[in-house]
């Protein structure tokens, strides 16, 4: 009997203490299975196919997580796969990377809602696509929302600013490219706002200042720009990442509360504001790569809590105190490529192994680290200096210049007066020079890329590239480019580089070479290798023969396309579907220089030894543009280059033409490569029939394509490479049908997959 009432206990104890559930709702239960439905199955919801219990019950893991309250989901939390992202999206499906063209981002959403209960929602690099729905505010108890590593695009809906119990909103890594709305001061109690690496454009919304309750400020690698307004009231702000945008106003005051200010890499001008040295909580602070003047506060530098300090690459000037103290835990300083002078204090010169110090690139008295002479730090203030000082003689030059432009309008509009009567008459006169009208093409160029907002192209020294490349030594060496001799560089700050290496003669005009060079490194494409800079050794001397070129690019380290072609060990080889992301990535790379630029960059040098893949296969057309810096030299007639340059054309043809190769190249194998123009036409034929392709594709292609996707291939090839320009296509039309070959190909590969 003992026992028995012991059993009996035991039981009666495990019903009270059993937690109170109830069965999830079956209307949720079914809006849950519909999300696995509309997010094409992925592998995270996997367990869900077979799972007959509530799904509630499940165990939490790194990439799924439901919670229940009742009978109700709470909590909804799925990570995918789909991390890989092209930097560059146009709005339509991407096979491999996003869900599919039959995705609808309003559906999904719709069942979403049927989720009423919902407080937490995340949905990560699950390939979603669209714009995100104004139906987004219905969740009205959210209070987390990440979205991020999509494809959600354009507006971030203003109907955001009703999610009043939100106080986690997480955007990162989408493509939303307008302005940010300024609505935002409705949401009283978010904490985090994070939008980073979108195409966010326009002011930093001034409404994010009345938030008093936000903890954390992440906008960085967007395109804001304006004025970026005091922050001060934001009491509770810890984090404020701000890197990468054109915001141009001088900086502004901090709360007191803050960790981490990261503002590098924008416009940023006017002295440190000296209230920075009151923020006693701070251990991050990175203003590099701006335009911030004067000498820096010396309390920065003493700050308690400061371990990370970067002021690289601004034009801060004067000296710093001999005595100045350095924060016990101080562990990084770069005050490198700024316009300092004196001496270096002694707690940044005698440095441990606890301390990193960079200060190249200024005017200091001392050995180590390259400095520059005296004259060259001298430069960054007299001219402030004598604005302030004279400003009345300012005025008086603004005057001049005033009269100066009316007097030259006036002749310009007489001129144009008089060429009027005259037409027909006499069609030599010209009242502008031609070399003024060359000059205000390329100005024009400028202009429509944008110079508010990009810096121009950076001038290294010869002493950064020698010993950057070991004074261009043998090993540093990487072979014969299309254009000049090719070298392998690695900066100061680590960054390797490439550098193009052309002798010039020194009667090309400098000046109009800058101009140039200048615009093209204005040409920014996820599919281009970006221009960061150039050299011209010897510039500054009258008596030299030849000046000496170096471009200086983003170095690509995994080789060029037509190598990856060549190699046909089974892990290495390129199969059919990864040759298309590659042809689409170049095709896109052309299509902006056609259409993206006005005027158009043409003869681009199109070869698939021109195409470098980075670590992510990722292409990266390089030699484009260089028919702008011929130009130019071949209208003096005067310039000797290091390498043999066929003939430049000049037409979009053209590039359609070269493009057809590399397409040729892709389906037969580097063979097409060696033999040219008089392979395709003997075996053209040959792509007719199934016989034919067998004996001429490269079989890499014919095992891992489908007929449809390679007949597409094969139709546009053969258009490129006609023989009557007229008959070529755009290359809109190049684009639009290789991006529809590959998704023949991805819808068939999914296809044999489930077989």
């Amino acid at each position: 009997m003992r026992h028995f009432c012991y059993l009996y206990l035991v039981v009666l104890s495990w019903f009270f203490f059993i937690p109170n559930t109830h069965e999830l709702q079956a209307v949720q239960t079914q809006a849950l299975l519909q999300l696995r439905v509309h997010l094409e199955y992925p592998s995270s919801l996997q367990i869900w196919e077979y799972y007959q219990g509530d799904l509630c019950s499940l165990s939490p893991s790194a990439n799924l997580s439901i919670k229940c309250e009742d009978d109700e989901v709470t909590e909804l939390k799925i990570t995918g796969a789909k991390s890989l992202k092209p930097p560059r999206f146009n709005g339509y499906a991407v096979p491999n990377q996003t869900l599919s063209m039959n995705f609808s981002i309003d559906s999904f959403f719709i069942t979403l809602t049927e989720l009423t209960s919902l407080r937490v929602l995340s949905l990560v690099s699950l390939g979603i696509w669209g714009p995100l729905p104004d139906k987004i505010h219905s969740f009205t108890l959210l209070q987390v929302l990440d979205l991020s590593s999509n494809f959600l695009f354009g507006v971030i809906p203003p109907k955001i600013s009703k999610m009043v119990t939100l106080h986690t909103l997480t955007l990162d890594d989408n493509y939303f490219n307008t302005t940010m709305p300024d609505s935002f001061d409705s949401l009283s109690n978010l904490n985090i706002l994070s939008v980073k690496s979108n195409g966010l454009k326009g002011s930093f919304p001034s409404s994010l200042g009345k938030i008093k309750t936000l903890e954390v400020i992440s906008l960085s690698h967007n395109e804001l720009s304006g004025d970026l307004p005091g922050l001060s009231s934001l009491t509770g702000l810890h984090v404020l990442d701000l890197r990468e945008n054109h915001l141009e106003s001088e900086l502004p005051l901090l709360p007191k509360s803050v960790v981490t200010v990261l503002l590098s890499n924008n416009s940023f001008s006017g002295e440190i504001p000296k209230q920075f040295q009151e923020l006693d909580q701070l251990q991050h602070l990175d203003l590099s790569s701006n335009f911030l003047s004067k000498t820096p506060p010396s309390a920065l530098f003493s700050l308690p809590q400061i371990s990370y300090l970067n002021l690289a690459g601004n034009v801060l000037s004067g000296t710093l105190p001999e005595k100045l103290n350095c924060g016990s835990k101080l562990g990084f300083v770069d005050i490198s490529r700024n316009k300092l002078s004196g001496g270096l204090p002694s707690c940044l010169a005698n440095t441990s192994d606890s301390r990193v110090v960079r200060y190249a690139g200024n005017c200091l008295s001392v050995e180590s680290q390259n400095q520059h002479r005296g004259s060259y730090c001298k430069e960054s203030t007299s001219g402030w200096k004598s604005f302030k000082t004279w400003e009345v003689a300012v005025v008086m030059a603004l005057i001049v210049v005033l009269v100066l432009v009316l007097l030259v309008s006036s002749i310009f509009l007489w001129k144009k007066y008089h060429s009027r009567k005259t037409i027909g008459q006499d069609n030599s006169s010209i009242a502008v020079p031609s070399e003024i009208l060359a000059n205000a093409r390329f100005i024009s160029q400028t202009v429509k890329l944008g110079t508010q907002t990009v810096p121009t192209c950076r001038q290294f020294s010869i002493e950064e590239l020698k010993e950057a490349t070991k004074n261009f030594d043998l090993s540093a060496y990487i072979g014969q480019g299309s254009i000049g001799k090719m070298y392998k560089g690695k900066l100061e700050n680590g960054s390797y580089v490439a550098i193009r290496s052309l002798a010039l003669s020194k009667k090309c005009s400098i000046q109009t070479l800058r101009a140039k060079l200048d615009l093209l490194s204005k040409l920014h494409h996820p599919n281009l290798v970006s221009l960061l800079g150039h050299c011209i050794d010897g510039g500054g001397q009258d008596d030299s023969n030849s000046h000496k070129l170096h471009l200086v690019y983003e170095y690509v380290p995994n080789g060029n396309y037509h190598a990856h072609l060549s190699e046909f060990s089974v892990g290495k080889a390129l199969k059919w579907s990864d040759r298309l992301a590659i042809l689409i990535g170049v095709a896109k790379a052309v299509h902006f220089l056609h259409t993206g630029v006005i005027p158009g960059c043409f003869s681009n040098l199109l070869k698939t030894k021109n195409v470098l893949l980075d670590e992510y296969r990722i292409p990266k057309l390089s030699d484009y543009g260089m028919s702008i810096i011929i130009e130019e030299l071949e209208k003096f007639e005067v310039c000797s280059w290091e390498s043999n340059v066929a003939f430049l054309p000049t037409k979009a043809d053209d590039d359609v033409y070269n493009f057809g190769f590399i397409l040729f190249e892709s389906l037969v194998g580097p063979i097409a490569c060696d033999k040219g123009e008089t392979f395709f036409l003997n075996e053209k034929a040959s792509f007719g029939s199934q016989d034919g392709r067998r004996k001429i594709v490269d079989p890499i292609v014919l095992t891992t394509c489908c007929q449809e996707s390679l007949s597409i291939a094969i139709s546009i090839t053969t258009k490129c490479i006609s023989p009557e320009s007229s008959f070529r296509p755009s290359f809109e039309d190049v684009l639009w049908n290789l991006q529809y070959a590959a998704q023949v190909q991805a819808t068939a590969d999914a296809d044999h997959k489930s077989d």
